[in-house]
This record gives structure tokens, C-alpha cells and sequence, in this order.
């Protein structure tokens, strides 16, 4: 039977218009607004550090690995936000910026993260710009066949995969033209990489999960999902995918050679699936978010293929749906719901979910 916490929140805190989305890193969480305005929140002093405006609306937000730097995109461009002296840099360039990625440059030599290794890639219309910490710009991709979608780093940071209508393409730094491309006939909505960089995986349109193996581009199609396929997450280890697309989220194993010929794991708590995000540290604890503003976690690797899962606890919520999850650690879950309530959890440990 599932538990609920009821212990009261962290800290809690409001924005002026529903947030769209969430991302916490360390001691930060960046909460983005629907009209573009972007906080820049400490989550141990549950005070406001910094704030700024996207104009004509936000998309996606994303702090940097480090928790130095802030990027926003949204309908009408993106914008970048330095911690250190608050310093802002908006960039109206009238095209659609539906994402951002910042490469953690794990694995590259440090004589090399010295010379500018803060980087993120953003989605500008029909290409993908990289992009220094404060905004410049290092390289681009070529214009793909429609609008970016999505886009995810691979190789740790040393190659880009972006998503765009009948194919992900892969760039190699520095290159235009993309040295890989996956081609599949449809509009990519997600795009999730394997933190091992053996499977490229993208939710679809059509309710369908597409699948290709990134060494011999080997394809399968998950389909039959009775809505969209919108969410796409990874766990630490990549041999987990959680993804929404019906009342139920769906656990894949991608361990061994995949899931061919495999069923999903079903976890049941959420009639509509709003948000998903893994606990950092591979224990296979999954935090969900459902338009019912309920909050549920999960041990989600438990169990057989096909087992259906339930919560190892419920949150409280506040009623509203929830907009977005994130996770600043192992012990920490942030939580923003559509009437502009922000909370933080602390959360016990892995094995005492």
C-alpha cells in the first residue's frame, strides 16, 4: 500500500503565471512562467536570487550542470543568465526555440572544459545553435526539414542529436551537416538519449516510441500508445526509459539487447501524465506527475516485465495539475504546479524510498 508524506513541504513559493517548466540543480530551482518570466529561486533560503523576462512567452528552462548559468527559451527566441553577477542576455530572433541541453563534459580532458567547455545547445527553428555559457555562439547545425523539436547530447557533450520531422540527426562539433541521421517518417515530440549512448529513442506523434540502436542504427517502434508520446526519460544507468502516452507511465528495460520482444512495466497512479524525472544515482526511483496534481514515487524497475507497479508513496498536492518535476539531488524533488506553486521535498534515502 502506498504511503502518503505528511510532513509539511520544504519551502513553498508563487509565480505570477503557471509555470511551464522546472529545472534544479545543487542549491537552485528555475521555475518558468508561461508569459515568459523566468526565477531563479534558493531552495535552502527560500528566496528569489534573481528573475528575468523572455518576451512572447517560455518553453523550456535548464540550469547549467554547475548551477552557474540559466537558459530559457520560448516561442520568439531564448535568453541566457549568469549567477554570478546576474547578468542577462536576451536574444528575440523571432524563431521558435522549443528546448535547450547543457553538456556536462564528462570524460573530456580538463585542459579542454578549460577553454569554454560551458556549453548548451538551443533549438532555434529549423537548426540547433551551440552556444558559450554567456551566449555566444560556437557553432550551428544546417537547417533540418522542419522545426527543432528536441535535442539531447551524446559522446559526453562531443556529439549532438537533434530531432526534427522524419528523422534525429547527429552533429560531430563544429559540424554543420550531420555525420548520422535516423530517419523515421513522422513528428518527433521527445528525445531521450542512453546515458551510455547505445539507443536513441523518440516519442511520437503518432503514439508511437521509435527506437534505433546508434551503432548500426537497428530500428524498432513501440507503438500502440492510445495518446502522444510527449515524455521521455533516461534513468543514470540507461537501461530504463519511462515514458507517458497513456493513464499508465511505462517502464522499458534497455538492458542486454533492449526490449525487443519484451512489455513494459506499468506504474498506475496518474489519470494524465504531466511530468516524469528519475532520481539521480541509478537506484531506479521514478517521481511522476499527473493532471489530478498528484505526485507519486516509485521503486519502477521492481518487479517482472508486465508487473503493474504502485506508489511507494504519494505526495500532497495542491489540487492544480503538476507542470513540471525536477530533481537538485539524490534528497531533493522540486515540484511546480499549474496555479503557480513551487514546492521543494526532501526525500529519504534511495534505499528507504
Amino acid at each position: 500500500m502506498s504511503t502518503t508524506v505528511q510532513s509539511p513541504p520544504t519551502w513553498e513559493a508563487g509565480v505570477d503565471d503557471a509555470p511551464v517548466a522546472l529545472s534544479a540543480r545543487g542549491d537552485l530551482v528555475a521555475v518558468a512562467g508561461a508569459d515568459g518570466t523566468v526565477k531563479i529561486l534558493d531552495a535552502a533560503m527560500a528566496a528569489e536570487i534573481g528573475a528575468f523576462e523572455l518576451p512572447g512567452g517560455a518553453l523550456s528552462v535548464e540550469l547549467a550542470p554547475d548551477a552557474g548559468h540559466v537558459v530559457a527559451t520560448g516561442p520568439m527566441g531564448y535568453a541566457l543568465w549568469r549567477r554570478s553577477d546576474g547578468r542577462t542576455t536576451v536574444r528575440e530572433t523571432g524563431a521558435w526555440s522549443a528546448a535547450a541541453a547543457w553538456a556536462d563534459g564528462k570524460g573530456v580532458p580538463p585542459a579542454e572544459r578549460s577553454r569554454g567547455w560551458g556549453r548548451v545547445a538551443v533549438a532555434s527553428g529549423r537548426r540547433a545553435l551551440v552556444l558559450d555559457a554567456d551566449g555566444g555562439e560556437l557553432w550551428h547545425t544546417e537547417p533540418a526539414a522542419s522545426t527543432v523539436t528536441d535535442l539531447a547530447w551524446m559522446r559526453q557533450g562531443r556529439r549532438l542529436a537533434v530531432a526534427a520531422y522524419g528523422a534525429v540527426r547527429c552533429h560531430e562539433r563544429h559540424t554543420e551537416k550531420p555525420v548520422a541521421t535516423y530517419p523515421y517518417v513522422g513528428s518527433h515530440l521527445a528525445l531521450a538519449v542512453a546515458p551510455t549512448g547505445r539507443w536513441i529513442c523518440s516519442g511520437n506523434q503518432d503514439a508511437s516510441i521509435h527506437i534505433w540502436r546508434a551503432r548500426d542504427g537497428g530500428e524498432l517502434t513501440m507503438s500502440g500508445y492510445p495518446e502522444k508520446v510527449s515524455r521521455l526519460a533516461f534513468d543514470d544507468t540507461g537501461f530504463w526509459l519511462a515514458a507517458d502516452g497513456a493513464p499508465d507511465v511505462t517502464v522499458w528495460d534497455f538492458s542486454g539487447k533492449g526490449p525487443e520482444g519484451t512489455a513494459p512495466r506499468s506504474l498506475r497512479c496518474h489519470e494524465t501524465i504531466t511530468a516524469l524525472a528519475w532520481r539521480p544515482g541509478g537506484a531506479g526511483h521514478l517521481a511522476s506527475g499527473g493532471a489530478d496534481g498528484t505526485v507519486a514515487l516509485w521503486h519502477a524497475t521492481t518487479g517482472r516485465s508486465q508487473a503493474r507497479l504502485r506508489p511507494a508513496r504519494e505526495l500532497a498536492g495542491t489540487g492544480a495539475a503538476v507542470a513540471a518535476l525536477a530533481w537538485a539531488g539524490p534528497h531533493l524533488l522540486a515540484v511546480a504546479w499549474r496555479d503557480g506553486r513551487i514546492r521543494t521535498y526532501g526525500v529519504p534515502s534511495r534505499t528507504a524510498l
